[in-house]
């Protein structure tokens, strides 16, 4: 497995390419804008993207979506909690491409010879999901490296991401974790390190 991270957008949202490098079959993680950089990235590899994943509807990490799904044939999955209903959801949740797949928990999506297992994980957002591929873990904006996702936007929860947060850390295992912000991190060291995680575990 290869990942490749982009940071994009004005609120330097991580995207990443997720790769077989066998198949060259890829997934895109929140594609949030700069789609020509992530187009570019994928015809100069001649990787083939099966799959956008997003963590949530926040137009910070969908704003790339249809350019690179309608450019790729790609098929779009996210939880449907985060999808755009009224006019005043806009920007906190997402009116998506059509023949989107939503997923929940314990869904199975595969590119090539990769697995990508969901984890709901709300709180941030009411669809907040996270991926587990092998010993990857992108979380989204619901863990960052010695914080958690803010919830005081429409649809955040604090207790909620304090569940997801006692979710993620008793995971089996170790794990490189890809959160939508900041720079990555492992699940132990947050496990000894970040107090929201810490605070959680101890609920």
């Amino acid at each position: 497995m290869l990942i490749k991270s982009f940071t994009v957008g004005q609120i330097q949202t991580n995207c990443y390419i997720v790769t077989d490098p066998t198949t060259l079959e890829c997934a895109v993680i929140d594609p949030g804008a700069d789609s020509n950089t992530i187009l570019n990235y994928l015809d100069d590899n001649k990787l083939k993207c099966r799959a956008v994943l997003l963590t949530h509807g926040h137009f910070d990490h969908t704003g790339g979506v249809e350019a690179v799904a309608s450019e790729t044939g790609a098929k779009v999955y996210m939880n449907k909690k985060d999808v755009r209903q009224t006019a005043i959801d806009i920007g906190y949740h997402y009116d998506p491409p059509e023949g989107t797949l939503f997923i929940n928990e314990g869904a199975e999506i595969k590119v090539g010879s990769l697995t990508f297992k969901v984890l709901e994980t709300p709180g941030h957002s009411e669809g907040g999901v996270c991926y587990i591929c092998d010993r990857a873990l992108f979380v989204g904006d619901t863990l960052f490296r010695d914080s958690c996702g803010r919830t005081d936007l429409p649809g955040g929860n604090g207790a909620e991401i304090m569940r997801s947060l006692k979710k993620l850390g008793q995971l089996e295992g170790d794990y490189e974790v890809y959160p939508g912000h900041m720079e990555w991190t492992t699940l132990d060291r947050e496990r000894s390190c970040n107090e929201f995680m810490l605070s959680a575990m101890d609920e």
